[in-house]
């Protein structure tokens, strides 16, 4: 299987994405879904919670592991995406599509890297 690393978003060190353009979606990447296997529960904000760049937002629980989420910027939860609630599965079949996890208002980024620098990371 490959690994996707789209140039359009940007990537923090912890796994999670982040749109450039509006509205501003948060996801967790193609890497860190097929590290974890089969995601069966995700945990998200509300809208209208906060959320600070490095800052635990949530959980996601795979057949292998629990792990938090970590949010990509201070800012605050505009949506959280319910199909997960029914569907977790959604972050396996399409990481930057439909399994994205929150829409948010961004106030500042926290520290993100391009594909380029994520894809050194991780491979």
């Amino acid at each position: 299987m490959t690994i996707d690393y789209p140039d359009d978003l940007l990537y923090r060190d912890s796994h999670e994405w982040l749109t450039t353009d509006e509205p501003r979606r948060v996801g967790v990447s193609d890497f860190a879904q097929d590290e974890l296997g089969d995601v069966v529960f995700v945990e998200l904000p509300e809208p209208g919670d906060p959320l600070a760049a490095g800052d635990a937002f949530g959980v996601i629980e795979s057949i292998k592991a629990v792990s938090d989420l970590y949010s990509p910027v201070d800012g605050e939860v505009v949506a959280a995406n319910e199909a997960l609630f029914d569907r977790p599965e959604l972050v396996n079949e399409d990481p930057y599509g439909d399994g994205w996890l929150l829409k948010v208002e961004v106030a500042t980024e926290g520290d993100l890297l391009s594909a380029e620098d994520y894809q050194g990371l991780v491979a």
